[in-house]
This record gives structure tokens, sequence and C-alpha cells, in this order.
């Protein structure tokens, strides 16, 4: 997974919406009726959200008559998991043996008018 599609992938989930819609998915299919239902929020808005996580690659649509149903595209959210789930911290705070050379570079570097 590319650096974009993770940034994509935060940029979709940065709405308290999009996050509840993902999360009423996890418990499988569902119609945009019963999302619009739990949300209290009007057809074009959830449209919008629909559209931005389909396009983050979170979530597939199916056409059935003039109803859209959605699911978790499982696939790309078990990647996203991955890497998020790479990320660590270190608690270790130890002064570094090598010093930093971005103190002698910043103060030879800095452009005087």
């Amino acid at each position: 997974m590319t650096e974009q599609e993770i940034a994509k992938i935060c940029k979709a989930l940065g709405d308290e919406n999009r996050v509840k819609i993902i999360r009423m998915l996890t418990g499988g299919e569902l119609c945009a009726c019963k999302i619009l239902d739990v949300l209290s929020i009007t057809q074009p808005t959830l449209s919008h959200h629909m559209k931005i996580l389909s396009e983050a690659g979170l979530v597939n649509v199916r056409k059935d008559g003039k109803w859209s149903y959605y699911a978790i595209h499982c696939e790309a959210f078990s990647e996203f998991k991955t890497v998020i789930g790479d990320i660590s911290c270190t608690q270790k705070h130890e002064k570094s043996e090598s010093a930093c050379s971005c103190k002698n570079k910043a103060s030879t570097s800095v452009v005087r008018s």
C-alpha cells in the first residue's frame, strides 16, 4: 500500500459520520436506507460520504433497483490495518552516540537578507 493510498484512507476516516458508517458496515452489507435511518442525514449527504469511502477503496457498492447496498472492502481494510499495525512507538529516549548534524547545517544554511 502506497503512502498516497494510506493518506487517502486516513482522510476518508477523518469524518465522524464516515467512521460511523464503517462501524455500521462491520456487521455486514447495508442498504442506503438503513444507514440513512441511523445517521439522520440526507440522501445527498450520504452519497457524498459513500463516494469518499468508495474512492478511498474502503467500501464496495452494489446496486439493486433504485437502492444501493454498501459493504466494507475487506481486502483493502485488512491491508490498511496491517500497515497501521506495523507502526510502533519506541519508549526508549536514550541520547544517541552519534551527534545530530542538523544543528550545524541549519546555522550555515540560513540566508540573510
